[in-house]
């Protein structure tokens, strides 16, 4: 039974998605402010598969929580935000959530949100795979450029993982978001626009000689060697 952790202090809410999280088989606790959520990812025997994340938390609001969260688990989170601003959405993408809601939510909406993350999580081994100078372990969720491991998030992962897969080919922004959100492309969705300057900034930082991600304009992504080859 996959465990979640809702950190939220709308209490009210908290009870609605809880109880319907728990009646479609998860189990699932809840905390009420930041440092509570940290103190449960500090505890082996609590930590969560999966964090669902206020923005707007008391004291060590939600952004803060990711940000904090992010220098040692690679947990998926999905933050929600009252607000739902699409610089909050952003901001969260850029520190490093998977995946963004705006409250108030159906939880039925959020249970497909919380599914599609765990599924990104526990992808299948399927051999290393490699493109230049970088390798892939799926079934570890470890990526390396050289020596040097890659710090990803589950969604950062599922993304480079397609990308690799189809090295050289350019991938639609459609296509990606189904698989590294496990979600439908949305109007004025830029998450995962947001997710692949991350990945650049990762792979640049990590190796001179790592591939690179292209922009096709109105096409999509297309990973490229270092020597620019396409397929």
């Amino acid at each position: 039974m996959s465990r979640i952790l809702i950190g939220d202090d709308d209490r009210e809410l908290c009870a609605l998605l809880a109880e319907y999280l728990r009646r479609e088989g998860l189990h699932v606790d809840v905390v009420h402010d930041g440092e509570a959520v940290l103190a449960q990812l500090r505890d082996p025997a609590l930590r969560p598969d999966l964090l669902i994340l206020d923005v707007m938390l008391p004291g060590r609001n939600g952004l803060d929580t990711l940000r904090e969260l992010r220098a040692q688990h690679r947990l998926p989170v999905i933050m929600l935000s009252g607000r739902g601003e699409p610089v909050d959405r952003v901001v969260g993408l850029e520190l490093g959530a998977d995946d963004y809601l705006s409250k108030p939510c159906l939880p039925r909406e959020l249970l497909a949100r919380v599914r599609a993350q765990l599924r990104r999580h526990t992808v299948e081994s399927v051999g290393v795979l490699t493109a230049g100078v970088l390798r892939l372990l799926p079934g570890e969720r470890r990526a390396y450029a050289g020596e040097q491991e890659l710090n990803l998030t589950g969604a950062e992962f599922a993304l480079l993982l397609m990308l690799v897969q189809r090295a050289g080919e350019v991938i639609d922004k459609t296509s990606l978001t189904r698989v590294a959100l496990g979600r439908e492309l949305e109007r004025f969705d830029r998450s995962i626009d947001v997710h692949v300057s991350r990945l650049r900034h990762k792979l640049a930082e990590a190796s001179p000689q790592a591939p690179r991600i292209d922009s096709i304009r109105g096409a999509g992504y297309v990973l490229l060697t270092n020597g620019g080859e396409r397929a």
